[in-house]
């Protein structure tokens, strides 16, 4: 039984204590799987929201909030049913948001949103650049109670539970950013800062935030389907105020440092993905099994992570990391597209091929690999994607410019753009020449910003 504004009839379902935004298969594959085996699962449900579209809330709504989760494997399926969701809303139901936050029985807010969902410049900072963003600003500093942008939504529930004195609460951002817990901390407070001081104020001293490195496959599937690998992985790091369920139980793990573990997923799973993506597309392959399979491909990512793995700190653990991404890449009943991961691609670049690139620099070696896995992505715009981009105008400027590679290369790392050797190098593995780069972003331009 549900009430009509998609919540549970008191009483009726476990009591919501986390709230979730960004209502997507892999957060129902991965935290609400993690909080479903958690043997502390019946003290803590969740309500989710989508970002965009009210489709998923409506859907999950109208199949009772729990869902099969078919676990696919190379040998075969197994199937169980999640049923930590209690309630599901559009993500626009700001009445229901700020109900939530309200409570002090809620004591985690959860986010998938992708990396440009968020709304932040490199920085952490709003992205003013963002219409939305600036939109937000001007209108929640006039005092409306509606929003556009999760971070706007997030400081109109935060300030509903300052108001409420609803007590301290852990946010916890789950999306492919290094250090994310303090990303978005950055980007919350600043935004705050620019609506209400005194809100800002209270979120420095009540507020957590946690960062995370999650890992589990999780492609697009069928209607109504969420298909995931057998593989699963959840690394937190970061207070819990207000309490949180036994996560470590389902096999979550606890750290005080996670920047190795972050670093370790993000550069040999989201990295090698990336890759993937852009050779693997210009081939005319489909699939992540397809590209890992070819060996070309294949290359590429050895190569790239025999970079990467330098970078991290002595003593992480990668060996038997790598042999197992093979597995899973090569995993044919995993249909992994590569159009998936290829959108949103500049923030993504910049966070993997950059930051490996930055660092190679800085122990005094030439990131080949790195400079390689960027003219792969050079390469791929150039083909005219449609894929959506939340930075779609600035690519735009950079191709138009008289010098697209140190242009783009500007676009995801400025210090790069001004690094000679790497700029030749990546020049060098395009073979494009200064003067105007021909694209397809104009479709871009106009597509979805941000995931719902």
């Amino acid at each position: 039984m549900t009430e009509a504004n998609g919540a549970p009839v008191e009483g009726t379902r476990r009591p919501v204590r986390i709230v979730h935004i960004g209502l997507g298969r892999f957060f129902r594959a991965h935290q609400a799987w993690y909080t479903h085996h958690a043997p502390d699962a019946a003290d803590w449900g969740i309500a989710a929201f989508t970002v965009r579209s009210p489709k998923a809330a409506a859907e999950l709504a109208g199949q009772g909030f729990s869902y099969p989760l078919t676990v696919r494997g190379r040998d075969g399926d197994t199937e169980e049913r999640i049923d930590s969701v209690v309630a599901a809303h559009d993500g626009a139901d700001l009445d229901a948001l700020r109900r939530y936050l309200a409570s002090s029985e809620v004591a985690v807010v959860t986010l998938t949103v992708t990396e440009g969902g968020y709304g932040l410049d490199a920085d952490g900072g709003p992205d003013l650049a963002d219409a939305e963003v600036q939109s937000d600003l001007d209108s929640l500093r006039a005092g409306a109670t509606t929003a556009q942008t999760v971070l706007g939504r997030l400081i109109l529930g935060l300030d509903a539970r300052r108001r409420a004195a609803a007590g301290p609460i852990a946010i916890v951002p789950c999306d492919n950013i290094p250090d994310n817990g303090a990303f978005v901390a950055r980007g919350v407070t600043e935004f705050a800062t620019q609506v209400d001081i005194g809100l800002a104020d209270w979120i420095r001293s009540h507020v957590s935030f946690v960062s995370t490195s999650v890992d589990r496959i999780t492609p697009h599937a069928a209607e109504g389907e969420i298909v995931t690998e057998p593989f699963t992985d959840w690394v937190l790091a970061g207070e819990f105020p207000g309490g949180r369920p036994r996560w470590e139980s389902a096999g979550a793990r606890f750290v005080d440092d996670i920047e190795a573990w972050e670093n370790r997923k993000l550069w040999l799973l989201n990295g090698a993905h990336c890759i993937l993506a852009f050779a693997g597309i210009a081939k005319g392959l489909e699939t992540v099994s397809d590209a890992i399979a070819d060996p070309e491909c294949r290359a590429l990512v050895e190569d790239f992570w025999a970079e990467a793995v330098a970078c991290l700190p002595s003593g992480t653990e990668h060996e038997n990391y790598r042999k197992q991404l093979v597995a899973r890449f090569a995993n044919p009943r995993i249909v992994h597209r590569l159009s998936q991961i290829s959108t949103g691609a500049t923030s993504k670049v910049q966070f993997r091929f950059a930051a490996v690139a930055e660092r190679t620099l800085d122990a005094g070696r030439m990131p080949a690999a790195s400079a390689e896995a960027t003219a792969a992505w050079i390469d791929w715009l150039a083909t005219a994607p449609s894929e959506s981009d939340p930075r779609a105008d600035e690519l735009a400027a950079a191709t138009a410019s008289d010098d697209p590679v140190v242009a783009l290369i500007a676009v995801v790392s400025p210090r790069l753009a001004e690094s000679e050797p790497f700029t030749a190098r990546v020049r060098a593995a395009t073979g494009t020449q200064p003067g105007p780069l021909r694209h397809g972003l104009d479709a871009a331009r106009t597509s979805s910003r941000r995931a719902s």
